[in-house]
């Protein structure tokens, strides 16, 4: 019952343990995680003056997420490093000086300008320029020197300080000699005394008399870094000169020079400009200013702020105007002097960037605006991600903003003195996709050792980033560690973790972690090594009181029984918090101190009980909280006392507590605050007397190692309004400007408002309304342009809530006299309508207005059509003038005079009558071309109004009126010119006139037609695009169609070598009209990897337009053409070796070497591509590292480019060097009577080198005797101690040893000799492994006495010995030609009368795979997709599947699949095609059994026929044939073969035999008025399709003639053929053609069932053998497993030619060749790989050419690779032939002439003979075990059968026949003999095939393969003799698939792909046909016996020459039996394989 729960109980722990997991993980990674680039938040100051003494920190802080890098650069870019002692960089970024010794002053490091940069991976930042200066403590003296000063004058006396300290010394003060302190004066202190202290420091003594000659003065100064202060080393006086008579004004020590000094100061600094001149009578000094830009000057105003002492002005609180160039003026009675001084007031550089950051789309522009402040700005410059960018506005725009523009930007703002810098981002906008892990690594166990490669491949926009953790810790490159990542062409990035050599300890959960910042991604994975448990180490964890502790245990080591963790020894949970899963997960909820502070203790334990622990300290950290608190709910007042306390009554301790107001903190002492520190854990704050300042928002900051707290509170201070300005009445002159003032202040700042008194007298108020000339700017009442509406009272109220408000009420008046503000106007009026003028006078009232008419008086009276009416305004007066209607008359100046008390005025109106001109005419065509046309008109009547303008109109004749384009002409020409007209195009234009009143009506339009001209637009859109090495592709749009100029007919596209002088190649393209359809064209045969640049123009009649501008690109990199050259390995130690190459040449690198790459592994391992280690470098060499020990490895380089791997360099072989051995793995000491014991032992599992020796120590137990050595041979296991005491205990162990040493000594192990001897065994428990085939040996050595019985048991069933199993005298168990069921337990037990033992050995047999399944997944036109799934019985690996396919008429292709691909893809095929398809796997051990054959076809089909009308296009002499009307059947079309003939003509005429798919096509020069057939073949890749059509051409007019009544009816096909008046009607060819060819038909047929009569005559007749039969076998529908029992002696079926039923060949014209009449006879192509039916050959059948045999010696000569039967001997006429079964003798039947077997000859498949499907091939005997040797040969793909096993060209399977490895079947070399088995290539194989997919050739007379390379030749043969193997000759499929059977009617087939030669043990290389004969000629006979004991022969198989020669005339043997007759003499040997 409670099982349920519990496990209920355990899956909601899990649960909520991977909840809290991804809890965290979510929370450190919101989705929306707000992502930026870097941003200052702490940048360092312009200048850094420090000393040596105490040396500096320079201090940056940047934020931004991800948080920024902070590097340190120079001014020049590069970054800044550490200078022991002088220069560091502090781990939180600072720059760090420490103090140092004068002498070790670097001018490079202590006078630098630095930078700081930040930088993330959204950009980078470069702080302001940091001058930094160390001033180093030397010696310096101040020095006053005497000044020279006429009496009465003002002296100066200046404090020398030397230059090298000068910038950090400032004037303190003076003391004069009796030490009073003359010191600077304070802001409020008067400077109307002798003495004043300037503010540069110089000391002023005003109006100098003679007593002042007597005091001397010395300067006190303070070193500003080091805050030394010092006297003066001199003293200085004044030296008082008596003038001697007046002296003009003479400037000190300048002569008559130029007097312009520059003087800089900081903003609110104080500045001293000296006059320094002296005269007599004393001079009078005056200070000017010049206006900014002038040379106008002004005096300078003197105030509180700027004044002036004798004659140097002092300027206090420096603001920026006050910059500029000062002009001292010095006059006295006798001349004067000018001293100019420019003053610059330097403000603090500072600079803002709006907006700060912006997210933008790709191709939108962004605008940043860089707003800066400062005195003076010198440059404005621009930096993107910390590089210039060349821009220097203020205003930086980008108009389409791309990828890379994304980033930082920064303004920076300059002057000499400093710089200043602001920064913002710019964001891409769009789609992005958070990252997505697409492969990774899975879990894995593995033992420890090898190296281990973990995977990671992620994806996403942007491109994420890839890191590992190991159990939560995150993984560094080291020794051992090697993470690397790179990014794909698809832009996923590959990230790999590469462990040398794993040990147990790197176990654990592995984490590759892909972030970007849209997402994360991780996926985790255990790698398990097996090893004992270890726990790596825990770092202390801290963690905050009431949070939840979760922690998993880092384990290593596998397999883990158990995980628990402890606490004070208990094992946790002890309480309900804790929880405790079995993965070593603990969590424990709501920590507190008290409870959970502790060390917690992790236990890991295995099966074994061994187990390992770890600690983790956990600390508990509480956070502080702060009690609240508050200054009261009321505001306080100003004076009044503000306290209060921040107590922190929970968190650590220590605590720190410190103030901020309004986000500044807040220093004890300043601005009134006391801070008091209570006690640890209180800060109290106090204010002694409120002000303004002290109103704001108050924090308590308080914070300790757990976190922070902050609490805030608000105070506020009230201060009532006071005024500082108040406004008093005032007047103002109208049309001034007025301003009055108004300023107060308090707290909160007052609001100052004017209000305006409603009517004339104070009291009621409204608000002033917003106009342009009324404003109010901080309290200032501004009236512009003041009039009388202006004039009354107005209200000033300053109100800020505290108190009453003050406010204060003046009256502002304005005066004027009358005035016009308008002086002189025209008016004018249209003839015949009415007109109204109007004057308005403004003014004091009342003001009268008089009218004149042309300065005479108007009135009213005189003439009714005028009117006068006035109208008073509250401005003044207006006065209107009317006319009822206006006459030409009425032009005439008219005046109105206004007056009143204060004065007169008048303004005038110029009255005109106008009307609209008439229209211009005589408009004509002076010139055209093909942009502009030139004009002329004539002037028309302009209607009392000067022309203004003329408008010519033009429009496209196709456009409306409406749509029109003018041209403006000026009005007083009467030609013009119209351009920006299109070429050929035409326009209609017509003119209008235009004057002040209207336009005119237009003109009479004319009509033009612009010329032609070349394209001036160039082609658009132009991209250039690599396809691939070698091509690339260039697409185009047209110009815009306004810049054709005509019609485009075509482009020009040049090319040429980038960087070249070569002129281009150009390509003509016609033009494409669809409309807005792309251009391309593929530009080929380029060079890899090499810029082209391409330009196109567009053409048109005319010419050719503008070349477009040049594109460049680069063709797509290729791979590596040639490998690294003089590679070379060296061995450094046991485990390491050292390779090394030379790059290849750089012509052959097709691209840029990125890497290198290794590729090694042990030598026995190498064909293992899994087994394959490789390592990346980009150097020329590298050392190997975690190789075995005493190992061969094998080693490949290759380059690799973006193309991806070069050729691989060839194989070079290194052995590490051997070491000393491991310990024997296991130890025995057996009692083998009372003085010996048995010692047995195993080998060590690594002998790292070859053990020369054993060693056996023994050694009596407990005594003091010396131990005993005894050196055993290597090949021995045991040692026999004697001589040994009884009952005494002996310890033994043993060592192995190598030529470098002895190893580890063993285990030891005790024995005692005794009577008794118990049965034990002295072998060990074993695993062997046994290869297919081969024999096996497990041993069993027992000792006992007595001597023990042994007996085994198999799979747990007793042993009974049979014919391959047997129990060898020594005990060991025999197993002969093991096979698959031979795998299992095979235990063995000795049992005597004292006790039994028994061991148990595993034996594993390694086979070859069983054959694969393949199904057909997918197909397409071009492709097929099958899947692959190995044999479910296969035991041994599978390493890769070898697919096979061919095409119908092909020839069979292979391809390589990996063993993990599900499917796989068959590409480039032939559309609409049948193809075979069938799969073979293979292991270690070789290639394994077929699959079953798969027919299927790709999609597509031939070409289907048209619609006649909308094929043909008839004409009177030709005919138009629309070839696009074909339907493709979905394969394109290849061509089209056009025929045709008069229609009473037999013979055809073929007028192309390769017309394009794509074009029309015109048969020319036909006869008007007469019938024609046309024959059209239309092939594709599917097949062809033909089709005839009649026609009749048309008369020459045009008419259609008669259809012809022919008697066969409508239609057009296969019309009758029209034979002369004089002909009989049944010589009609129609009718003749078939009833010869049936008598011919006929006739053949007679004599062949003839000849077959006589021969079977013929063969009764003979004597001899009955079991030589001929047999004609086609179309056999029967399985391999069936044989076909033709043995009767009345079987005789004659050798004919007979086609196979499913291809229809017609028969051979002109005899009745057989088959192998043909053959001798033939002549041709049978030296052609690929012989292909060529239709349009005359001849169908054309004969094959039998190529000269060699002969060699005595024997009969083969030719190999040929299709052919040879026979060189008499009487061998009845030849063995296709389709004939005979009887061999000489296979391995024990020599038995009734055992002998029978096979079948096979089809010849020279291009002749039909395909025959189905053939059964070999027939066997009855009863034969195995597999049918059989073969499938037909081309119309036959049924797949359930038991063939094929390979690749169609020849039975090698696959378990020994051969050398991986080499060409055709050597015919005897090869190495170490090789078992191997994947061999099928052309003719073994005994162990089945049918073959293909059809291989019965003619061939190469040997077959020996079954099992005579391997078991005697009763247990020698099984380790040799594992030779023939050389397989020749056995190639010749003629078959390549040559396809010319019976049917297909189209060629392409040609075959290229093979890789280099793999020819997969892919059937090019010699198919043609192995070379010279290859073979080595083979003088049989070779040898391979292995076999030869046998003398025996005498009833023996024959003598006549008898073979007997037989050979009955076809019972071959030449080939003859040939092995003569050169052995012997006869035949068992397992020789006979060829024939």
């Amino acid at each position: 019952m409670n099982m349920p729960n519990e496990r209920l109980k355990w899956l909601m722990l899990y649960a909520a343990v991977a909840l809290i997991a991804c809890g965290q993980t979510l929370a450190a990674n919101p989705p929306d995680a707000d992502q930026k680039g870097p941003v200052f938040l702490k940048e360092p100051t312009n200048r850094i003056d420090f000393s040596n003494s105490t040396g500096a920190e320079i201090e940056c802080k940047s934020s931004g997420n991800p948080m920024p890098e902070i590097i340190w650069i120079r001014s020049d870019g590069t970054a800044v490093g550490d200078v022991p002692g002088l220069r560091q960089i502090s781990s939180d970024g600072k720059l760090v000086f420490p103090p140092f010794r004068a002498e070790d002053y670097r001018q490079e490091v202590h006078a630098q300008v630095y930078a700081c940069l930040a930088r993330n991976q959204f950009g980078s930042i470069i702080s302001r320029d940091v001058n930094v200066r160390a001033v180093v403590h030397q010696f310096y003296q101040t020095r006053v020197i005497d000044e020279f000063v006429l009496r009465g004058n003002s002296a100066t006396l200046k404090c020398l300080v030397p230059s090298f300290v000068a910038d950090f010394i400032d004037v303190e003060g003076w003391i004069d000699e009796e030490g009073v302190e003359i010191q600077r004066p304070l802001p409020d202190d008067s400077i109307d005394g002798k003495y004043l202290v300037l503010p540069s420091g110089e000391l002023h003594i005003r109006e100098v008399g003679p007593e002042d000659g007597y005091k001397s003065y010395q300067c006190r100064t303070k070193h500003r870094l080091t805050g030394e202060t010092r006297l003066s080393a001199t003293k200085g006086r004044l030296v008082i000169t008596e003038p001697v008579g007046s002296v003009s004004p003479q400037l000190s020590g300048n002569g008559n020079q130029e007097h312009i000094t520059l003087t800089r100061v900081p903003k609110m600094g104080s500045v001293t400009l000296m006059c320094p001149a002296q005269a007599y009578p004393v001079p009078f000094f005056r200070w000017y200013k010049f206006i900014e830009g002038t040379t106008r000057k002004q005096a300078v105003v003197l105030n509180d702020r700027v004044k002036q002492v004798s004659g140097t002005l002092i300027i206090k609180d420096a603001v920026v105007e006050d910059s500029g160039k000062y002009l001292c003026v010095v006059n006295n009675s006798v001349g004067g002097e000018s001293v100019e001084t420019v003053l610059t007031v330097t403000a603090p550089l500072s600079a803002k960037i709006d907006p700060p950051t912006q997210t933008v789309d790709f191709g939108r522009p962004a605008v940043f605006t860089c707003q800066y402040t400062g005195n003076p700005i010198k440059t404005v410059s621009w930096m993107k991600d910390g590089k210039a960018i060349g821009h220097s506005e203020p205003v930086l725009r980008i108009e389409s903003v791309k990828k890379e523009d994304k980033g930082m930007y920064q303004c920076f703002v300059r002057n000499d003195q400093e710089s200043a810098e602001a920064s913002a981002e710019l964001k891409l906008g769009g789609r992005f996709d958070p990252p997505v892990i697409r492969q990774a690594f899975q879990e894995e166990t593995m033992e420890p050792g090898p190296s281990v490669f973990l995977k990671c491949v992620a994806g996403g926009n942007p491109t994420p980033e890839i890191s590992w953790e190991l159990d939560g810790k995150k993984i560094a490159n080291n020794d051992r560690y090697q993470v690397g990542q790179y990014v794909t062409v698809n832009g996923d990035v590959v990230s790999y973790l590469n462990i040398t050599s794993v040990h147990a300890n790197d176990g654990g959960l592995y984490k590759c972690i892909a972030k970007s910042k849209v997402g994360v991604a991780e996926h985790s994975a255990k790698l398990n090594v097996y090893g004992l448990p270890y726990i790596r180490q825990m770092e202390k964890k801290a963690i905050v009181a009431g949070e939840t502790l979760i922690v998993t245990c880092p384990v290593a080591g596998y397999p883990i029984d158990s995980i628990v963790w402890e606490r004070d020894n208990r094992a946790l949970p002890i309480n309900r918090k804790q929880k405790v899963f079995p993965n070593g997960t603990l969590i424990i909820e709501n920590v507190e101190r008290n409870s959970d502070q502790a060390t917690y203790t992790c236990v890991a334990k295995n099966q074994e009980g061994y187990s390992a622990r770890g600690s983790l300290e956990v600390q508990v950290m509480v956070a502080p909280q702060i009690s609240p608190f508050s200054f009261g709910d009321e505001p306080l007042n100003r004076g009044e006392v503000a306290s209060v306390n921040c107590v922190v009554p929970k968190g650590d301790l220590p605590l720190d507590i410190y103030w901020t107001l309004n986000s500044a903190l807040i220093v004890n002492g300043e601005l009134g605050f006391t801070l008091v520190r209570l006690n640890k854990r209180t800060s109290s704050l106090n204010v002694d007397s409120l002000e303004a300042v002290h109103r704001g928002s108050y924090k308590c900051i308080a914070n300790n190692s757990a976190g922070y707290a902050e609490y805030v509170s608000t105070l506020d201070v009230n201060v009532p309004p006071r005024w500082i300005l108040e406004p008093t009445d005032k007047a103002f002159a109208q049309g001034s400007d007025a301003k009055v003032e108004c300023k107060a202040d308090g707290f909160p700042k007052p609001q100052v408002t004017w209000k305006k008194a409603v009517g004339d007298t104070p009291g009621e108020y409204k608000d002033l309304k917003k106009s342009d000339n009324i404003r109010v700017e901080e309290g200032t009442l501004h009236v512009d342009n003041i009039q009388k509406t202006n004039e009354g009272y107005y209200l000033c109220e300053a109100i800020n809530g505290i108190g009453s408000g003050l406010s204060a009420v003046i009256m502002i008046s304005v005066q004027a006299p009358p005035e016009f503000t308008e002086k002189l106007r025209n008016q004018t009026a249209r003839r015949g309508e009415p007109a109204v003028l109007q004057c308005e006078a403004k003014g004091e009232k009342p003001i009268g207005i008089l009218w004149n008419m042309n300065n005479m008086r108007l009135d009213p009276k005189n003439d009714n059509r005028y009117t006068i009416r006035e109208e008073i305004l509250s401005t003044g007066v207006m006065s209107s003038l009317s006319i009822k209607r206006t006459e030409r008359s009425d032009s005439a100046l008219f005046t109105c005079v206004a007056t009143n008390a204060f004065g007169s005025d008048d303004a005038s109106i110029n009255m005109i009558v106008q009307e609209v001109p008439e229209m211009p005419y005589a408009l004509k065509v002076l010139d055209k071309s093909g942009r502009s046309v030139q004009l002329s008109w004539a002037q028309p009547y302009d209607g009392n109004s000067p022309l203004d303008r003329y408008i010519i109109e033009f429009k496209r004749s196709r456009a409306s009126w409406t749509e029109i384009d003018r041209v403006i002409v000026p009005g007083h020409t009467t030609e013009a010119q119209v351009q920006k007209l299109s070429p050929a195009t035409t326009y209609n234009i017509r003119i209008v006139a235009e004057n002040a009143i209207g336009t005119s009506q237009s003109s009479e339009a004319v009509t033009i037609i612009t010329a032609e001209e070349a394209p001036s637009g160039k082609p658009q859109n132009i991209k250039v695009e690599p396809v691939n090495q070698t091509t690339m592709r260039v697409t185009w749009k047209p110009p815009p169609r306004t810049e054709w100029n005509g019609e485009i007919l075509g482009y020009y596209v040049g090319y040429k070598l980038s960087n070249t002088n070569s002129s281009y190649v150009f390509e003509t393209i016609n033009f494409i009209t669809e409309e807005g359809k792309e251009h391309n064209l593929e530009l080929q045969n380029l060079r890899v990897y090499t810029q082209y640049s391409v330009v196109i123009q567009a053409f048109n009649k005319i010419g050719a337009g503008p070349l477009s501008e040049e594109e460049k690109q680069f063709t797509a990199e290729g791979t590596p053409s040639q490998p690294p050259s003089d590679t070379a390995c060296t061995t450094l130690t046991s485990q390491t070796i050292r390779v090394g190459w030379v790059s290849p040449p750089l012509e052959s690198a097709n691209g840029v070497i990125k890497t290198y790459k290794v590729v090694y592994a042990p030598s026995d391992e190498w064909y293992d591509e899994t087994k394959r280690h490789y390592k990346k470098t980009a150097s020329s060499d590298t050392v190997l590292h975690g190789l075995k020990k005493y190992t061969n490895y094998t080693m490949q380089v290759l380059a690799t480019t973006a193309g991806g791997d070069g050729v691989r360099s060839v194989p070079i072989h290194c052995q590490t060097e051997p070491d000393v051995p491991e310990a024997p793995t296991d130890v025995k000491a057996l009692v083998m009577g009372n003085a010996a014991i048995l010692v047995s032992w195993r080998p060590p599992a690594q002998p790292n080198g070859i053990i020369t020796q054993y060693t056996v120590y023994s050694k009596a137990e407990g005594a003091e005797t010396e131990t005993k050595t005894q050196k055993v041979p290597h090949y021995q296991m045991s040692f026999e101690a004697t001589e040994l005491e009884k009952n005494k205990p002996y310890e033994f162990w043993v060592t192995a040893s190598t030529t470098i040493g002895e190893g580890q000594q063993s285990k030891s192990i005790v024995a005692m000799p005794s009577d008794q001897v118990p049965a034990k065994i002295a072998s060990f428990d074993d695993t062997f492994t046994a290869t297919f085939k081969e024999d096996a040996k497990m041993p069993c050595l027992a000792v006992g006495a007595p001597q023990p019985e042994i007996t085994w048991k198999i799979k747990g069933v007793e042993f009974s010995a049979n014919d391959r199993m047997r129990l060898l005298p020594d005990g060991s168990l025999l197993i002969k030609s093991v096979n698959r069921q031979d795998a299992g337990d095979y235990s063995c037990h000795a049992e005597n009368s004292i006790a039994k033992d028994s061991i148990t050995h595993k034996l594993i047999v390694l086979a070859p795979p069983q054959s694969p399944h393949v199904t057909l997944s997918a197909t397409t036109t071009d492709a097929l997709t099958v899947k692959l799934k190995p044999h479910e019985g296969d035991t041994a690996p599978l390493h890769g599947y070898t697919l096979h396919y061919k095409p119908e008429f092909g020839e069979w292709e292979t391809s390589e699949v990996s063993v993990d691909s599900q499917k796989h893809n068959i590409e480039s095929l032939l559309c609409g095609s049948r193809y075979q398809v069938y799969a073979t796997g293979f292991n270690n051990i070789g290639a394994g059994e077929a699959s079953d054959i798969l027919n299927t076809r790709t999609k597509g089909q031939k070409p289907k026929l048209p619609e006649k009308p909308r094929f043909i296009e008839v004409s009177s002499n030709s005919v138009s044939l629309h070839f696009k009307a074909w339907k493709d059947g979905g394969c394109p079309m290849s061509h089209f073969v056009v025929e045709s003939k008069k229609r009473d003509q037999i013979e055809w005429n073929q007028i192309s035999n390769n017309v394009k798919p794509d074009n029309n096509y015109v048969v020319l020069d036909l006869e008007p008025a007469t019938w024609y057939n046309l024959r059209i073949t239309a092939h594709n890749s599917a097949g062809f399709t033909v089709a005839e059509y009649d026609f009749a051409t048309l008369t020459v007019t045009g008419g259609t003639i008669a259809p012809l009544d022919d008697g066969t009816g409508q239609g057009n096909v296969h019309t009758r053929i029209r034979l002369p008046a004089w002909m009989p009607e049944w010589l009609d060819l129609n009718f003749m053609v078939p009833l010869i060819a049936t008598v011919v038909v006929v006739a053949v047929g007679i004599c062949v069932v003839c000849v077959a009569l006589s021969r079977r005559r013929a063969d009764d007749m003979r004597g001899g053998q009955k079991d030589v039969y001929y047999d004609v076998v086609y179309n056999q529908t029967m399985g391999p497993g069936a044989t076909l029992d033709k043995r009767r002696p009345d079987l005789r079926d004659e050798l004919g030619y007979i086609a196979p039923p499913n291809r229809k060949l017609p028969p051979v014209p002109g005899s009745n060749y057989n088959t192998c009449d043909r053959i001798k006879r033939g002549r041709g192509g049978l030296r052609s790989n690929h012989s292909t039916w060529d239709p349009r050959r005359p001849n169908l059948y054309e004969e094959l050419k039998a190529p000269p045999v060699p002969m060699h010696g005595n024997h009969y000569g083969h030719a190999h690779g040929t299709a052919e039967c040879h026979y060189r001997h008499p009487g061998m006429e009845d030849e063995i032939c296709p389709y004939a079964t005979f009887h061999l003798l000489g296979f391995r039947e024990e020599m038995d002439p009734t055992k002998a077997m029978n096979f079948q000859t096979f089809p010849h498949q020279n291009g002749h003979a039909g395909p025959v499907p189905g053939h059964a091939g070999t027939m066997l005997p009855p009863g034969h075990p195995g597999h049918v040797h059989s073969r499938s040969g037909s081309q119309s793909m036959p049924r797949a059968n359930r038991y063939q096993r094929k390979n690749s060209q169609g020849g039975q399977s090698s696959i378990y026949t020994p051969a050398p490895e991986y080499d060409d079947p055709a050597n015919c070399a005897e090869e190495d003999q170490y090789r078992r088995y191997t994947r061999v290539n099928s052309q003719g194989g073994s005994l162990y095939s089945g049918p073959g997919p293909e059809y291989d050739d019965p003619a061939n007379c190469a040997p077959e393969e020996d079954q099992y390379g005579s391997q078991y030749g005697g009763p247990y043969g020698q099984p380790y003799d040799h594992y030779g193997s023939r050389g397989s000759m020749g056995r190639r499929s010749i003629g078959s698939a390549r040559n396809p059977g010319n019976g049917s009617p297909e189209p060629p087939p392409p040609p075959p792909r290229n093979h890789d030669m280099s793999n020819s043990s997969f892919n059937d290389s090019k010699e198919s046909n043609e192995i070379s004969e010279a290859e073979c000629d080595r083979d003088h006979g049989p070779r040898g016996n391979y292995g076999a004991v030869k046998r003398s022969p025996q005498p009833k198989d023996q024959r003598t020459t006549e008898e073979m020669r007997k037989l050979i005339e009955r076809n019972e043997t071959g030449p080939k039996q003859l040939q092995l007759q003569q050169a052995n003499g012997a006869g035949f040997t068992a397992y020789d394989t006979m060829a024939v």
